[in-house]
């Protein structure tokens, strides 16, 4: 990111239980708390859960606004962060794939990004369903989210693949329940020995 502006970002997986909600939401506060205002927008139309990371209802949210059912106003959030907003997914759609794909979804992404300095999509995982690719496709960069022990080899490069062939920009990769004590080297020229 030190050579690009990245205005627009998505976090997603491989499969489900490998941490990008929680990543996204920290991406969110850390870039909050360095005085950006971010809006943290729950695209899991299937599963939605950062409504209850972040404590706000999800009677109405992105599905009643591409529904024209709501106004922005009436849909975003404030947290208990300073400068982080939430809009999160709203009541449970038949068709989140059309509505993530919908000229109605690009007009809503271009009127936030004028409001906003940055702007964070969760999305469900790669192989689950097609949501990431069709939002991946709208964003400056993906990070994609794997977690230690579990997430499989194949399972990862089918996801960049899949991500790949969606011209999606995958920026880079976290890596979820990585234990410091087992890695094999130190970071930055010995920092985490013993003697330190």
């Amino acid at each position: 990111m030190i050579d690009n502006t990245f205005k627009i970002l998505a976090c997603t997986s491989a499969l489900p239980g490998e941490g990008k909600s929680t990543t996204i939401a920290n991406l969110a506060v850390t870039f909050a708390q360095q005085g950006q205002k971010v809006l943290l927008v729950d695209t899991d139309l299937r599963k939605p859960i950062l409504h209850q990371m972040m404590g706000v209802s999800n009677r109405k949210g992105l599905t009643t606004l591409l529904n024209k059912n709501a106004t922005i106003a009436e849909v975003i959030s404030s947290t208990n962060t300073n400068n982080l907003y939430i809009l999160p997914s709203g009541p449970i759609p038949p068709n989140p794939s059309e509505l993530l794909g919908s000229k109605r979804m690009t007009k809503v992404i271009k009127g936030l990004s004028a409001k906003y300095d940055l702007i964070l999509f969760d999305t469900p995982p790669v192989l689950s369903v097609t949501d990431a690719q069709v939002l991946g496709n709208r964003c400056d960069g993906v990070v994609l989210v794997l977690k230690m022990y579990q997430t499989e080899k194949k399972n990862l490069i089918k996801a960049k693949e899949l991500l790949d062939r969606a011209q999606v920009n995958v920026i880079g990769v976290v890596v979820n329940g990585a234990d410091a004590k087992s890695m094999k080297y130190n970071y930055y020229y010995g920092y985490g020995d013993k003697n330190d």
